[in-house]
């Protein structure tokens, strides 16, 4: 597991964070420079999503007034973890639509480009989505998936999420537009996705998926276009590949 310069923040008895005034203003900054990026590059679940959780502008929101917005449309609660966790742990939460949330902000320093998920990713980047029954049940079979596969099998499993959830791009009107939680929370790489000329995007391929490499120190080199957004509920079931790992049946 890669290291972090966070401390995780740590709820009190009543499930509440503390967030210093210095915490609220990077929240509070973040969201006004990635509100106008997202309503112009982000795809339509995600801004159905956003316009469901209402953030507050003005600081940290709590995981659980998150969790009383989403359990209702999805069934998925946020729960607090620190600041990394393993994969393990990782997938059985996924699989219990438990979505696990690093309770540290970025500081200033970090503020356009962070490796480690903070909780301005985790909140504002994946809940939008977890708002649409499609992908709160893609996300719940990722992690069921993940909860069958050996430790081994992680790495080929978490590209899945990664080039979906995470850096996913579809297609609107004939257009790009970002799907995935980590393009929505990036300022950066956002419009980067999109418009970029140096930018690889292929189609969708969840064998290519899966033996993609995927960087989390620069922006993504290689991006996959789901071209059409399923609309019945979606699942996943892996079979064994011998040598090659798993391969994936939607």
């Amino acid at each position: 597991m890669s290291k972090t310069n966070y401390a995780a923040k740590v709820p009190d008895e009543n499930g509440t964070i503390f967030y210093e005034s210095e915490d609220n203003a990077v929240w509070r900054d973040l969201v006004a420079q990635q509100m106008p990026n997202v309503q112009k590059y982000a795809a339509q679940p995600y801004l159905a999503g956003m316009a469901h959780m209402d953030f507050p502008t003005d600081r940290v929101p709590q995981c659980g007034e998150i969790s009383q917005i989403l359990e209702p449309l999805t069934g998925w609660t946020v729960v607090p973890v620190p600041a990394l966790i393993g994969f393990e742990r990782f997938f059985d939460m996924l699989a219990h639509r438990q979505f696990p949330a690093a309770s540290f902000i970025r500081n200033r320093q970090d503020f356009d480009y962070i490796k480690e998920p903070d909780i301005f990713h985790e909140i504002f980047g994946h809940t939008p989505l977890l708002c649409d029954p499609r992908f709160a049940a893609f996300s719940q079979a990722i992690g069921a998936a993940g909860r069958r596969a050996s430790g081994k099998e992680y790495a080929t499993l978490i590209r899945l999420y990664w080039f979906t959830i995470e850096f996913g791009l579809t297609i609107e009107d004939r257009k790009i537009k970002a799907l995935g939680s980590g393009l929505a929370s990036s300022p950066t790489e956002l419009p980067y996705s999109v418009n970029s000329e140096s930018a690889q995007r292929r189609a969708f391929d969840v064998i290519d998926i899966m033996r993609t490499p995927y960087r989390i120190d620069i922006h993504q080199p290689v991006y996959f276009v789901l071209a059409r957004i399923i609309h019945q509920t979606p699942g996943i079931s892996f079979r064994r590949t011998g040598s090659a790992g798993l391969t994936a049946a939607f």
